[in-house]
């Protein structure tokens, strides 16, 4: 039992964490999310305090439930859940009565009702078999093969070296190599062992003596005892119910094999006399790779090359039917043809008929004209051929990469990996990065080769430019970020205030001493925001079509996230151009612009309008304005199937306005705004226009006349387009009307998602 002092000292920190959700302060505050950190440091040091932290988190969850303080109930519940998975001290009384709190929360709605079920689902798990979800958390994570649970995790941290000064990226680079020398695979294959057996026996583990005689086993020895308590967790995790003193006994037996029954006799009596409290087990960080973002191929190739090895791919026959060679980027194989050209003579058939040839060798390029046998024609659903949506199914595996039933695409092929990739910069960054998710969903309607093998998370931490005096740079630069932090307030208070502590972090001096223990205050924000960041947020990607004054220059087309900018050039059309100026035309500021828009109601009735007006310029913006807005562009995930009725544009038109008095014709201008899912925009004077796509300079299109703005459409396979020109005229316009009403949506992992 915890002493009176260390209970109100964890108090405080809780309480400090509550004043900073409940306050209204400005964004990016440096002293924000700090709280949050130093509490979990507390308990990490000194392990015996998790159970009074537990206890104060669930009295302060049960007072918010009571009070209907909803804001505080994310926040804490994720806090407390961050302790179950490290802690070993949680009696079976804590777990119960922190299940029945979830299952209570069930009955509000989303994102509550969500998260609730989640930690439902593990904590069931946890209170059965003590110590599963840091096991897993950890083999998955650190990539340590096992049978029974061969799920892998891994963090791809991307960094535009455009967009974020040399000095961040250095600084982040180290502190990652720093820990990965501290994370070795027998060093966490040990964390797992202790852990799991700690979890299990209580204060009758001699910890003490268990780690020092971990310490001193031969990698064999360490190995088999690693995969002993993973089968012993494992298979009784997986029993439909569990029994608490069955997993004991298993692991009883471990232990005494490791320590012999005397020092395990020694335990169950007084304890380990050398130590007072049992040391502390780190929870390692996850398994991280930087990478600066060079092109949009970039993130497809370093994907490809995390499923590369075929050894660790439980493949089944029907996922090699699909003609996935598309795991080897350079090898491409030729279609055998419809028609049969072989003879049916056994003879005649080449060698190793059965066997696919060498690549460059003259069996590939005969391909094309001959059938080796037969061809057995697999129908798939279009489904199958093209999900949706690169989410996997909720419950634990969404944490751990571990599918459940509903989780396999394909029969007998599950999602054995979790990619994780997390971009950091500006709202730029985040242009890029939608350009490359297109880019990668437009790849698997050919090669199908990620979708059935890797759920994808996408997770965003804003680094902007230190801001300076009178300039408003910055703020342009994070509206994502602004608005990510407003919809989701554990955000704002995690993500957000990472900003200027990263600043902070790479102006300090370097240091080559390796005996100083720094806690990376950057690399556990940015762990913790990975781990408990479950609940997406989904933004609609927008796709354009730009003509040019040049009539040989073939239309443009490119897509959106944010921002599409337009500015009226000083430069005019030749007289052979595509638009010639109207005769009595007044010359004055700005461009005649012509704007066909199906306006959004309300009523959700379609409106379209057609104006002509002059401009000095206009915005389109996909993101609301205000907290009102917050639900526009976006939805809540998983409480509907996405739609485009509530997703709009804002569209803001700097209209001149032209006066004539006595002392002549003057302009004056005024700003005009609506909405709108599709627009259609032409110059009808002699001015060209310049098109900036999401505030990134070097996405301008220069000398436009006319451009088009749209949903960007899910990207649709070949199977699919096939099927629909086998279809009546009326069959396919059903379902061309189907596959319009499925927008590309791109998903940012939050901890919430939206909160309404």
């Amino acid at each position: 039992m915890e002493s009176p002092d260390v209970e109100l000292d964890l108090q405080r920190s809780v309480q400090a964490v509550l004043r900073e959700l409940s306050t209204q302060a400005p964004s990016l505050q440096s002293n924000q999310g700090m709280w949050r950190w130093s509490l979990h440091k507390k308990v990490e040091r000194d392990p015996g305090k998790c159970p009074t932290l537990v206890r104060i988190l669930l009295r302060e969850l049960e007072k918010a439930e009571s009070e209907d303080t909803r804001h505080v109930i994310i926040p804490l519940l994720h806090t407390l859940m961050y302790v179950l998975t490290k802690a070993t001290g949680i009696t079976e009384e804590l777990h119960r009565r922190t299940y029945a709190f979830c299952t209570r929360l069930l009955t509000l709605p989303a994102p509550y009702c969500t998260i609730a079920l989640d930690c439902a689902i593990r904590l069931k798990t946890e209170t059965a078999v003590p110590g599963t979800l840091y096991q897993r958390l950890v083999i998955a994570e650190q990539n340590l093969m096992n049978e029974l649970y061969p799920y892998q995790e891994r963090v791809f941290l991307f960094v535009d070296p455009e967009l974020v000064s040399p000095s961040v990226c250095s600084a982040l680079l180290l502190e990652i190599e720093a820990a990965k020398g501290q994370q070795t695979p027998e060093a966490c294959m040990r964390h797992v062992v202790c852990h799991a057996l700690q979890a299990a026996l209580g204060e009758a583990c001699q910890a003490g003596m268990l780690q020092r005689k971990l310490q001193a086993s031969p990698r064999g020895a360490l190995e088999r005892c690693f995969h002993a308590v993973v089968a012993a967790v494992e298979q009784m995790a997986s029993e439909p119910s569990p029994s608490r003193e069955g997993h004991l006994e298993r692991l009883e037996e471990i232990y005494c094999s490791l320590l012999g029954p005397a020092a395990a006799a020694r335990g169950r009596c007084g304890g380990d006399p050398l130590q007072d409290r049992p040391p502390s087990i780190p929870l390692p960080s996850p398994h991280i790779t930087f990478h600066l973002w060079t092109d949009e191929e970039q993130l497809w190739k370093e994907l490809m090359l995390f499923l590369q090895p075929r050894s660790q791919l439980r493949l089944s026959a029907d996922l090699e039917a699909l003609d996935l060679q598309g795991l080897l980027p350079d090898r491409e194989w030729a279609r055998a043809s419809v028609l049969s050209t072989d003879s049916g003579i056994e003879r005649d058939l080449p060698l190793g008929a059965d066997e696919p040839p060498v690549p460059g060798s003259p069996e590939v390029e005969r391909a094309g004209l001959q059938r080796k046998g037969g061809i057995k024609k697999r129908v798939w659903p279009v489904d199958i051929l093209m999900p949706s949506s690169w989410d996997g199914p909720p419950g634990l595996h969404q944490r751990t990469g571990r599918p459940c039933g509903d989780g396999e695409l394909l029969p007998g092929v599950s999602r054995l990996h979790t990619a994780r990739v997390l971009v950091m910069g500006d709202d730029r960054m985040l242009g890029r990065l939608a350009r490359a998710y297109h880019c990668l969903r437009k790849r698997e309607t050919q090669k199908f080769c990620l979708t059935p093998r890797l759920s994808l998370q996408l997770y965003y931490v804003p680094v902007l430019a230190p801001e300076k005096p009178a300039a408003s740079r910055p703020s342009e630069l994070g509206e994502v970020a602004a608005f990510l932090g407003r919809a989701d307030p554990w955000y704002e208070s995690i993500v957000n205030t990472l900003c200027p502590a990263i600043h902070k972090l790479a102006e300090m001096p370097l240091t080559l001493d390796t005996s100083q223990t720094v806690d990376p205050f950057i690399l556990d924000a940015i762990t913790y925001y990975i781990r408990m960041g479950t609940q997406p947020i989904y933004f609609q990607i927008y796709a354009v079509k730009i003509f040019f004054s040049d009539l040989s220059q073939d239309p443009a087309e490119d897509i959106f996230l944010t921002e599409l900018k337009v500015k009226i050039q000083d430069a005019k059309f030749p007289k052979d151009g595509f638009s010639p100026r109207r005769r009595g035309m007044a010359e004055g500021p700005g461009a005649e612009l012509s704007m066909c828009y199906q306006k959004a109601l309300l009523s959700h009735r379609t409106r379209v309008v057609t104006v002509s007006l002059r401009a000095t310029g206009l915005v389109l913006k996909a993101l609301p304005a205000s907290d009102t807005e917050v639900s526009g562009p976006t939805r809540c995930p998983r409480t509907a199937a996405p739609s485009t009725d509530h997703t709009c544009l804002n569209v803001s038109v700097t209209e001149v306005i032209k006066t004539s008095n006595l002392a002549g014709r003057s302009f004056s201008t005024v700003t005009n705004t609506f909405r709108t899912a599709n627009i259609l925009i032409q110059s009808q004077d002699q001015r060209l226009l310049t098109l900036l796509l999401d505030k990134d300079s070097s996405r301008t299109y220069r000398d436009v006349v006319r451009f088009e703005v749209t949903l960007c459409p899910e990207p649709c396979s070949g199977t699919q387009k096939s099927k629909v020109l086998g279809l009546s005229s009326h069959q396919q316009e059903m379902e061309r009307t189907k596959a319009k009403a499925k927008p590309l949506l791109m998903p940012i992992n939050t901890f919430s998602g939206i909160v309404q």
